[in-house]
């Protein structure tokens, strides 16, 4: 019989930290899709995950059981793996590289005719990431949870423990960011 969530923490609480391995297999799967949402390189993605457990095992006491363990860790990942951003962003010492090929006939395209422009899904794919990389880690990070993986407002307050209002100030802003990143690679492109 498959123990729960409840009983594995109660015995991890207890000393007995083989408990910890049963919750890392259960929720591993869930916690490295988060992770490479937010980071691209395979050993960045391996750092933030194990950062995430790290965390997971050192606050477990913290867990109060108001809410489901998944909704508990899945809100430390995100928090991780926006600390993560924040410190990537401070290091990061790359400009803004050329447009690929396929990237500038999509984008070129996409300027002329934009209703026709889902024809080169991974050319456009390709763009997003790029421009994703580029935004803040605030803007990446709400961009990612409300456009990508489609939540509400209200479910990414209570991920990133921002208030409502603040997550609506911060995708305006993102979006005008994204839209700022675009047009200087359109600008670029054709001036």
């Amino acid at each position: 019989m498959e123990r729960t969530d409840a009983e594995l923490i109660a015995e991890v609480l207890q000393g007995t930290t083989a408990s910890f391995e049963l919750l890392m297999q259960r929720y591993l799967p869930r916690v490295f899709a988060t992770a490479r949402r937010y980071a691209r390189r395979e050993s960045e993605i391996e750092d933030i995950v194990q950062e995430i457990w790290l965390k997971a095992f050192q606050k477990l006491e913290s867990f109060r059981g108001d809410a489901p363990f998944e909704h508990w860790l899945m809100r430390l990942a995100v928090r991780t793996c926006y600390d993560a951003l924040r410190i990537h962003q401070r290091n990061r010492e790359t400009t803004f590289t050329e447009l690929s090929h396929d990237e500038q006939d999509w984008l070129e395209h996409f300027v002329q005719k934009p209703d026709d422009a889902s024809e080169h899904a991974e050319a456009a794919r390709q763009l997003i990431e790029r421009v994703l990389e580029k935004l803040s880690p605030p803007a990446r990070l709400v961009i990612t949870l409300l456009e990508i993986e489609e939540r509400s407002v209200k479910e990414i307050a209570q991920l990133t423990g921002w208030s409502i209002p603040l997550v609506k100030v911060r995708a305006f802003r993102a979006r005008a960011e994204m839209r700022k990143l675009i047009a200087k690679m359109t600008r670029d492109k054709y001036l």
